[in-house]
This record gives C-alpha cells, structure tokens and sequence, in this order.
C-alpha cells in the first residue's frame, strides 16, 4: 500500500510503498478515507520520539476492508467507521478503571514502527475500540472525531456550570474545539486569547463570545471588562513553558485551570498564587470511549457544527511539503490527507 512514514529528524516524510497490514485476531483493517495532521505529529518527529519507518497517523476515519477471526459483535466489512487509535494492556491500574488512553503500558496507533499509523490506504484498529459513523457524520467529519474527543474530554475536565466564564488559550485545533463544546456546555461567555487573527476568527466562528490578541492587550484586564469578573474556567491549550503559571494567575477564585497543551520542557509555577485563590489545576489527557461516542452524536444531531475546523485536505503528493508547513503556520486548523488522492 501507499503510505507516508518518518525518515529521521530534519527530513521530510517520504511517501512508497510499505507492506499492507493483517489483522490480528481481535483487529479490523480500515480503509482510510481521511486522516488527521496532529500537532503531535509535528512534535514527535520534530524531536526525532518515534524511530525510522514509522507510518503516522492517530486520527482517521474510512471503511472495514478485514476482520479478524476473533472478532465479536456485529461488524461487517463496509461499515463506516473511526477508532480510539489505542492498544492497552488490559491489566494495569487505568486498564481496570476502564481508562485504556492512561494505560501504564499504551501504544498509539502511529507512534511506532509495531503500530503503523493512518497516513496510509489502510490502518489496523482493535475492534473494541471502534465507533460506528452514522449517516449524518460526513467523511471528513469522522476523520476529525479523535480531535474534538480531546477537546470533548478537556471540556469534561472543567465541569463548567451554566452561565460561567471561560477563558481559552490557544484556538488551534484542540482549543477551536475547547470553544465549541465549552459554549455547548452552558458557558455564558466564551473569551479566546490567540495571536493569530486566522484563528481569532475562526474561533468566533464556533461559538467564542468575544476573542482577545495577547500581543496588543492585557488578557485578564480585557477579560475582565468584556465579562465583569475573572475567569471561573481556563483552558490552556497551547504548551509552552510559563503558561500554566498565566493561566493560574488569570483565574478568579477557587477557579479551574485545565491544562490541554503538552508542553515538552521543564516549566515552573509560583505555588502561593495559587494558594492565594484556591486554584485548581487539572491535566486533560486524551479522551474516553464515551467521549467519541458523544462527540459522533453531537455531530450527527447537528448541534457540533464542526466544518469551520477543516481548513484543507492534500493527498500524498502534498503531504510532504504541507506537513513541514504547518510547522510554522498560524492560518491552518484541521488539515485532513485523502488517500485516495495521488
């Protein structure tokens, strides 16, 4: 099959020719219609964290082509389909809390050269972790439900209560996203603080309430006078060092802060500030099958108007040069591969 696999750091992908996947006894083979471009994608091969060979890609969505012999349940092949791209041991502390994204000993589907990923024709999914696609998600809709369950999961976090106000920090994918349930959630304001006026934009287009430029004003002082108070909810949903120190000094009394962005270095935080509030923090880490499963639903009922996210769909004669773009650009959101393009 055509496939788009890592190389080493400093190089772009290369697209060929690898071996078609067969699927273990409780796996599926997808045939992938969409897959997602992750910012994760860009980090781990940025920092050379997955080896030589490695096909990416953990959020995809397409048909059944396979089944393997152990397979339960009613999937045939030609369902529509997208997957928790996870592999957990099934044993550890999170597997029996029936957290498998916290498994002590997780895989993810296009993290490593054992678990090829979804920048493919055809991926391998564990059949306990697939989500049927009804007939009101949209193709390109289901290659973007990985994403949005993240940001389902971030929302979740925050147990906003009707009527508060919340700040967003970052309105890439995950925090456009954060904005779109966190309205869904009862917020009654929605402020986003992103640098880039491309995605200021595109925030208001999913529901945010108002959006601030952190570079040109003060974002608790404008958050302050647009809404009245501090923030009860802050989402930060960029990872850069000094930003969970912001966003706990940014929220109001006994306010929840909700860390969404992975940040790869060491950082630091002053303890008393948030002594001094009460602040909580909470670290959101990927997602549950519920949250896909809510995610799908919201979608299919018309009530998670996500298309604005989809900014661009390449095939693999693209992907090479797109993917070292969104390296550096700001314009983008969700930018979408179809295999089946040359």
């Amino acid at each position: 099959m055509r496939a788009a696999f890592f190389q080493e750091m400093g190089k772009p992908l290369s697209v060929g020719s690898v071996a078609d996947p067969t699927p273990q006894a409780d796996e599926v083979i997808i045939g992938v219609a969409r897959a997602g471009i992750c910012g994760s994608d860009l980090h781990i091969t940025q920092y050379g964290a997955v080896p030589p060979g490695t096909v990416l890609g953990h959020e995809f969505a397409g048909e059944i082509v396979a089944l393997g012999s152990g397979v339960m349940g009613d999937w045939r092949v030609g369902d529509r389909v997208t997957a928790l791209p996870i592999h957990a041991c099934h044993h550890c502390d999170a597997c029996d809390m029936d957290l498998p994204a916290l498994c002590s000993q997780v895989q993810f589907t296009g993290t490593q050269a054992n678990k090829p990923g979804a920048y493919a024709q055809f991926v391998a999914a564990r059949a306990s972790m697939l989500q049927r696609l009804p007939s009101g998600v949209s193709i390109d809709e289901g290659g973007m439900v990985e994403p949005l369950a993240v940001a389902h999961h971030t929302v979740e976090m925050g147990a906003i209560r009707k009527g508060e106000a919340v700040l967003v920090i970052g309105a890439g994918p995950i925090g456009a996203a954060v904005t779109l349930f966190a309205r869904l959630a009862g917020a009654a304001h929605v402020v986003v603080s992103e640098p880039s006026a491309a995605r200021r934009t595109l925030a208001m287009e999913l529901g945010a309430t108002a959006t601030i430029d952190p570079k040109a004003e003060d974002v608790g002082a404008r958050f302050r006078a647009l809404t009245g108070r501090a923030p009860q909810v802050v989402f930060e949903c960029v990872g850069i060092p000094g930003l969970i120190q912001q966003t706990i000094q940014l929220a109001g009394v006994r306010g929840r802060v909700v860390v969404a962005g992975v940040c790869f270095g060491e950082d630091s935080i002053t303890p008393l500030v948030g002594f001094s509030k009460e602040v909580s923090v909470q670290f959101s880490q990927c997602y549950t099958e519920k949250n896909f499963e809510q995610v799908i639903d919201l979608i299919a009922r018309g009530e998670a108007k996500v298309t604005p996210m989809h900014t661009q769909t390449v095939g693999f004669a693209e992907l090479p040069d797109t993917f070292e773009a969104l390296r550096t650009a700001v314009g983008q959101c969700k930018v979408l591969i179809d295999p089946t393009r040359a």
